[in-house]
């Protein structure tokens, strides 16, 4: 179309004049050596400049340009080049964004709930236990082709967007026959020779429990024999009316108390810590892939890839009561051996430029098994008071992701029509493009079972060092928790789009129609072996599978008691149903005025309800019947969702100029779970939850001005205004607890805004002389302000107006890079920081608690002895940085991660 022609050039354009700059010294070599040998030069048919960075920035300035909205676009090879190894941590790189717990990404001040990510356009389900955003540290970025960050909205993205939409986009066909395999080690500063561990699954090396964790039969077939109750009573009722006969209640009370030990004994008991020796990071990549030409007009196309990596990681906590930090404190040393497995298979079909049809199949898997003891102090048991509290924590959790999505494009052109059998598509412009997708995928999160066991300790007075431990005795011994989520996502849709030209404008119509249906069943099981009593002591000091043996539990002199813990209210159904419909036009005139304006219409159905998986009885069923409950449990709304951008494209103090203006309304939802008038305990943070029906979206109003030059020379600046207004933000406040417990609350405040200006740009240092050739910078720094005002429904805040959870008042993103004239060597420094962000606000005076700036520092080096191996070396965290919680000037939270180093060797052809 018209209104694309100034742009198509600029890519060119840039990379001539990157090709110059980058590496004038390889075609001046390349020239002298052929006039040597041959007496002449000659033409060359091919020059290949590998500016790596710089050219792979440049190659996605085009797409930058024609997109209609504000849009930042982070390619593979930057990626690769500084060494992320997951798509949360890339994101770090783009402007006016920021990492929360190593998986959320924050968008211009706007927390996790407010951003939204799909998959090739798709959304996606969420292995996430409580939330219904993705985790994006499942994502590895061997899969990812360019990462898109929409921050202004458009009418044909769905509503639910706040500070902005990320789309991870996979690896497509190649053009010809590819193929590559990498191997990478590595290891952390802080992972010594020796780790915490246990025994675990035969299996665990490929990330996947064999059955060893998993809640026995035995027990599940027990649970529905005994109506949900594993207590003693709850056995001795149902063994009486089954008929059983017992001479005396002493005689019952002991079959039941024998059945309850015998079932105990199903439970996997083989728990005992203990240290091992670690192995260093294992990495390996491979893929293969090609593309067939069937004849002058088809074309088949296939890419397959898969991925394995192993790592051992350890790290030290410690937490500080605000009030008492000396005395009551908490030490958490923890191991954790991780496994990621990926594969992806992408077929493509092809007819002519005019039909395209291809399939994505992508499988994920994340685990984590933990191994952590923590020794803690409370206002029960003081440092000074010489005795305390140990944990001992098991946890195995596997995330998978299984999706297949399908998608094509077609249009009606020349190639198509004359092999039509008839005439009556002749009417249909050969510029109506019709697109559709379908996507069908399926997150879970399981976690086979999660073992903890409570101690009392005897420690040093002066110094809180532990002397001695034994497992408590009373309700609080041993604890088992068994959690499943499914969520299963269906996204489809169609668009058509229309294109006309005039004689000095072009206009684009389009719209089409999406729906997304999800459905998630979150199961969690927690039972309990607790000891009331033992003939000798000193068994509780035992190793733990000692202490919970066989002959232990069977004793008659041990009083082992088992049963179903809690109220089995954790568990939750949810379900949510999206149809929307949008329109919108896109009108370009003269090549310097660009109009784009969209409206798109949502009609937005929820439900949650809470899940007693082992209710069996009217008073106690496993979903209620109530039908007031059941109404609090529904919300449903449908709205209309306006977007406008306008664009000047010119030639103002750069080659190509743009200054773009947009204008549009969001709103953001509650997550599935947050609309019950329940408690629950996350199973992250191990903090109360509670829920709120009367939980309302969040509309926001959004406004973006942006101004972007670009130099023919390969330099770049941008400069980006936007503000946000929130009416009703979504927010978590510190709730009422007990002193031991942290508890937050769902509740809308009355207003939120979010002000700021992001700056980023990339520029050759060839100017400070010929040494610095080689060398180029490039950027980001964000600077913003916000503002939100609890209002009336929040509970006793300390500060009724404050900073916005999550969001700080600066990011910084800073890249050196460096490429050897020859092509052979690259590296790059990448520093990262945000400034002091809201971790949580304090109520009745407490002060708020701030996460503290991390100083991120990596470096990448790369040597491509040829064109076809890479050698790539990575340091990460050269400042051995911690992570650093502040309330009031007193650190409450501190965690280090170490320094990691790695080193990997990529053959390519």
């Amino acid at each position: 179309m018209a209104k694309y022609e100034n742009f198509q050039r600029v890519p060119l354009v840039m990379a001539i004049a990157a090709a110059t700059a980058i590496a004038p010294g390889v075609i001046a070599q390349d020239a002298d050596l052929v006039e040597k040998e041959t007496g002449s030069i000659q033409s060359l048919e091919e020059v290949m400049v590998q500016g790596r960075l710089r050219d792979s920035a440049e190659s996605l300035v085009s797409e930058r340009l024609e997109e209609e909205v504000v849009t930042d676009i982070l390619g593979a090879e930057m990626i690769g080049r500084v060494g992320d190894s997951t798509v949360a941590a890339a994101l770090r790189r783009v402007s006016g964004l920021s990492l929360v717990s190593d998986k959320f990404v924050y968008v211009r001040g706007l927390g996790e709930r407010y951003s939204s990510t799909t998959l090739n356009g798709a959304t996606v389900p969420s292995p996430d236990l409580t939330r219904n955003v993705i985790p994006l540290d499942l994502f590895p970025t061997s899969i990812v082709d360019s990462l898109a960050v929409q921050k202004s909205y458009s009418a044909d993205q769905a509503a639910s967007f706040g500070g902005g939409n990320v789309d991870i986009r996979t690896k497509g066909i190649p053009d010809d026959l590819t193929y590559s395999i990498e191997l990478g080690t590595g290891a952390n500063s802080e992972t010594s020779g020796e780790v915490l561990s246990y025994r675990g699954g035969g299996n665990d090396h490929f990330g996947t429990d064999d059955g060893t964790r998993a809640l026995p039969g035995e027990i599940s077939v027990a649970l529905k024999r005994f109506r949900g109750g594993l207590g003693i009573s709850d056995i001795r009722k149902i063994l009486i009316e089954e008929g059983k006969q017992y001479s005396s209640a002493q005689e019952a009370d002991a079959a039941a108390r024998g059945l309850n030990r015998e079932l105990s004994l199903n439970l996997n008991r083989d728990i005992a810590i203990e240290e091992e020796s670690s192995d260093p990071d294992g990495d390996v990549k491979a893929s293969v892939g090609n593309r067939f030409y069937l004849g002058d007009k088809w074309e088949l196309g296939l890419l397959a890839g898969a991925s394995y990596k192993s790592e051992w990681r350890e790290s030290e906590r410690t937490l500080r009561n605000f009030g008492a930090p000396n005395e009551q404190l908490n030490n958490r040393s923890k191991s954790t051996y991780s496994v990621d497995i990926s594969g992806n298979l992408n077929l493509g079909l092809r007819f002519a430029d005019e039909h395209v049809i291809e399939n994505t199949s992508l499988f994920l898997r994340n685990t984590d098994d933990e191994t952590s003891i923590t020794d803690y102090f409370n206002e029960n048991r003081q440092v000074s008071d010489g005795s305390g509290y140990r944990e001992y924590l098991l946890k195995y959790e596997e995330r998978e992701l299984a999706l297949n999505q399908v998608k094509g494009s077609h249009s009606l052109g020349p190639e198509t029509k004359a092999i039509l059998p008839f005439d009556f598509f002749n009417w249909v412009p050969e510029e109506v493009v019709f697109d559709w997708f379908y996507s069908d995928a399926t997150a879970t999160t399981d976690i086979p079972n999660q073992v903890d066991v409570i101690s009392d300790t005897v420690t040093d007075p002066a110094t809180g060092e532990v002397l001695s431990s034994k497992v408590s005795t009373g309700s609080r011994s041993a604890g088992f928790r068994f959690t499943e989520l499914e969520d299963d996502v269906k996204n489809y849709g169609w668009s058509a789009t229309l294109p006309l030209e005039f004689s000095t404008s072009s206009l684009e119509l389009s719209g089409g129609f999406a729906r997304i249906e999800k459905g998630r069943s979150y199961r969690q099981t927690e039972l309990r072996l607790d000891i009331f009593s033992v003939n000798d002591e000193d068994v509780l000091g035992s190793p733990l599978d000692e202490v919970f043996s066989d002959g232990n539990i069977i004793s008659g002199d041990n009083d082992f008691v088992f049963d179903l813990a809690g109220s089995n209210k954790q568990s939750y159904l949810a379900a949510t149903a999206t149809d929307a419909v949008f329109g919108k036009f896109d009108w370009t005139f003269n090549e310097a005025w660009r109009i784009s304006a969209g409206a798109r219409w949502e009609d937005y159905s929820q439900v949650a309800l809470e899940w007693n998986p082992y209710g069996y009885t009217i008073d106690d069923p496993q979903v209620t019947a109530d039908p007031d409950e059941l109404l609090e449990a529904v919300y449903a709304e449908d709205d209309i969702y306006p977007s406008f951008s306008l664009t000047y494209m010119g030639s103002f103090w750069a080659e190509t100029f743009q200054l773009r203006l947009g204008v549009s309304k969001t709103a953001v939802r509650p997550d599935l779970r947050e609309i019950t008038d329940a408690f629950y305990i996350d199973p992250i943070t191990d903090e109360q939850v509670k829920g709120n029906p009367d939980v309302r979206p969040s509309e926001i109003n959004n406004y973006d001005l942006r101004a972007e030059w670009f130099f023919d020379s390969g330099d770049s600046l941008t400069v980006s205004a936007f503000y946000k207004d929130v009416v009703d933000p979504i927010e978590f406040f510190e709730a009422a607890s007990s002193d031991t417990n942290v508890a937050r609350e769902i509740i809308n405040a009355e207003s939120g805004k979010i002000i700021g200006i992001e700056i980023e740009g990339m520029k050759q240092l060839g100017f400070l002389g010929d040494n610095m050739e080689s060398f180029f910078v490039q950027g980001n720094v964000t600077l913003q302000e916000t503002e939100l005002v609890a209002g009336d429904e929040a509970d006793a805040p300390t500060n009724p107006v404050r900073e916005m959870t999550g969001a700080s008042e600066y990011v910084v993103n800073m890249l050196m890079g460096f490429d050897s004239p020859d092509g052979n060597h690259s590296a790059t420094l990448g520093y990262n920081v945000f400034g002091e962000r809201l971790h949580l606000a304090g109520r009745n005076l407490d002060p708020d608690s701030y996460e503290q700036p991390f100083h991120s520092l990596d470096l990448t080096y790369s040597w491509h002895p040829t064109e076809e191996v890479t050698i790539k070396a990575k340091m990460q965290n050269l400042l051995d940085e911690s992570i650093e919680i502040e309330r009031d000037g007193v650190i409450v939270f501190e965690e280090k991660p170490g320094q990691t180093f790695a080193i990997n060797a990529q053959y390519k052809f």
